[in-house]
């Protein structure tokens, strides 16, 4: 079984026992305790898997975009590192398929639960950074981010709403606010119109088929005002 993990990650371990702890769920150590000497369940891996992947994302993303703010950057950091880019990672590997389970867990639904492959990703980084180091655990990781980066940029994967709020929070210590301006046509097609606003600024505007849409429609507008290097204007009290 080693063997073919390693083929399957593409990396060679030292200790073969610590990438087979990654693939093991705690149901299977209650089930087979005696099974092989050495071996534990992944829940520490993963534990040290996920800080591994936060210092390398984090860092990756600080020389990435020097101009970003904190805000900013915790933002898309979050979107990389969420639980279903990390079982998205793991599907692309096939890696649920070598996870080791109770007769009792063990089925095609559980074995492709988000949750549990996000944590043998995890473990997978975790017992890659023991055995060859962060050199390794990099080299890794970083084909996964880089891809869903281009995706997290692209806005097909961007809440831009809570991104919107992130933003303003971290920058001008505001939170944005929506308002409806406009909604028309018969009620089986309705589409609407929202603004959001900094204050009482308006960021930007959006139309859909629902408030919803709308809404990230607006923030996405808002966003790529703010990239531009939109600032509120001083208050009269200021001025």
């Amino acid at each position: 079984m080693a063997s073919n993990l390693e083929e399957l990650i593409g990396v060679p371990f030292h200790d073969v026992t610590l990438l087979q702890s990654a693939f093991v769920h705690r149901s299977f150590m209650h089930e087979h305790p005696e099974r092989i000497p050495g071996l534990t369940s992944n829940e520490r891996l993963e534990f040290l898997g996920d800080a591994v992947l936060s210092f390398i994302t984090a860092a990756w993303l600080y020389e990435r975009f020097p101009a970003s703010t904190e805000g900013e950057l915790t933002a898309l950091r979050a979107a990389l590192v969420k639980a279903s880019s990390l079982a998205g990672f793991a599907r692309s590997l096939d890696l649920g398929q070598h996870i080791r389970m109770s007769r009792g867990e063990d089925t095609p639904m559980a074995r492709n639960r988000t949750a549990l492959l996000a944590d043998v990703f995890e473990a997978v980084l975790g017992a890659i950074y023991l055995d060859q180091g962060l050199d390794a655990a990099r080299a890794f990781v970083m084909p996964f981010l880089e891809r869903q980066l281009e995706v997290a940029l692209s806005g097909r994967d961007v809440d831009h709403r809570t991104r919107l709020q992130e933003v303003a929070q971290a920058r001008f210590n505001q939170t944005p606010h929506y308002r409806t301006v406009g909604v028309t046509g018969p009620d089986h097609q309705r589409e609407f119109t929202l603004e959001v606003l900094l204050g009482d600024h308006v960021l930007g505007a959006g139309a859909g088929t629902s408030k919803q849409a709308a809404a990230q429609a607006a923030a996405k507008a808002a966003l790529e005002r703010l990239e531009s290097g939109w600032t509120p204007p001083p208050s009269s009290e200021e001025a």
